[in-house]
């Protein structure tokens, strides 16, 4: 392992650590947190389980569309395992797309569908990141229940059009490409000295490049691949609030539009690589968050708890198992290939 990782790992060991050990027990008493998931019905728990599974059903769903020709099954196992490795390692979000890159390899897929594959899902992910606290400021500032959210709604619907209106030109002609290329390349050259990266003056190619292997794809599954990815976050959204009303934190507490804005900035948290799958980072920030918001601390710590259960900590197992069965197919598959 190299250093880096070393020290990445041992950065993500001291927050976890940090916030599970010294922050959460001194915002709550776990037995409380204990008592209150210990309160719910069987049928909330079943609840609770049929949209876990389904939260993660809707990830194969998102890669299918992205690959035409790609089964669910073999779906299934490229998601679950590169999600698991993810939500393990420190540097899992790489890790995670190099091993997705050697599974679609083994399932018979080109290089240039790949990239092409993985470039789509990622922007269409970005772009759901990106608009989600939008549209949960909106709701909030129409409702007169967020005193700057107007202001944070203006400068985040501006990224959040300024991204889309960036991809669109990118797709609309070669022109667009290289201009939006060379733009982001020249927004990379003048960060260059503070990340110790050589200056970059090939992103309009490469920018043209992407648009003609990929153009004709999204024309085709670019409504598909939206309302998958709508689905998806949509869904894993729906995982939090029900566990929050489960555990009995009430709409008049915590409004479905405070959890919204709660679980799409901490979304946004997740994605810098502090921890493995933002662990700790996450259950800090949307704890603080839905407890500003109004939410009696020990459920909602229950609440958050149990939601990172069901989305962090399942995939884990799931994604193990996944892989196993990946090394079986492809053991399989080698002596045909070797044998002619």
């Amino acid at each position: 392992m190299s250093a880096s990782r070393i020290a990445q790992a041992v950065v993500a060991v001291a927050v976890v650590g940090m916030i599970f050990v010294y922050f959460l027990p001194r915002l709550v008493d776990f037995t409380e947190v204990w008592a209150a998931i210990r309160a719910m019905t069987w049928l909330e728990l079943l609840t609770l389980a049929v949209l876990a599974v389904w939260n993660q059903a809707t990830y194969w769903l998102v890669e299918v569309t992205a690959r035409p020709g790609l089964g669910h099954r073999q779906a299934m196992k490229i998601t679950q395992t590169s999600t698991a490795i993810s939500n393990t390692l420190p540097g899992g979000a790489a890790l995670g797309a190099g091993l997705q890159t050697a599974m679609y390899v083994s399932y018979g897929f080109a290089s240039a569908d790949i990239a092409i594959s993985l470039a789509l899902t990622g922007t269409w992910n970005t772009f759901a990141k990106l608009a989600m606290p939008v549209v949960a400021l909106a709701l909030l500032a129409l409702g007169g229940n967020a005193g700057g959210a107007l202001v944070g709604t203006s400068v985040a619907g501006v990224v959040v059009a300024g991204a889309i209106l960036g991809f669109a030109m990118v797709l609309r002609s070669e022109r667009g490409a290289l201009r939006v290329g060379a733009l982001l390349a020249a927004g990379a050259s003048l960060v260059a000295p503070v990340t110790h990266r050589p200056p970059r003056d090939d992103w309009g190619a490469t920018a043209a490049g992407f648009r003609r292997k990929t153009i004709a794809l999204v024309r085709t599954q670019w409504l598909r691949l939206t309302a998958a990815t709508l689905i998806s976050h949509v869904t894993l959204y729906l995982v939090l609030l029900v566990t929050l009303r489960h555990v009995g934190v009430a709409n008049a507490t915590v409004s479905w539009e405070e959890a919204l804005a709660a679980f799409a900035f901490i979304r946004l948290l997740s994605a810098l690589p502090i921890t493995p799958g933002g662990l700790g980072v996450v259950e800090l920030g949307m704890t603080a968050t839905l407890v500003a918001a109004g939410g009696n601390e020990p459920r909602v710590v229950a609440a958050v708890l149990v939601y990172r259960l069901l989305t962090f900590v399942l995939p884990i197992p799931v994604g193990a198992v996944s892989y196993l069965f990946w090394r079986r197919e492809a053991a399989r598959r080698e002596p045909k290939l070797t044998g002619g």
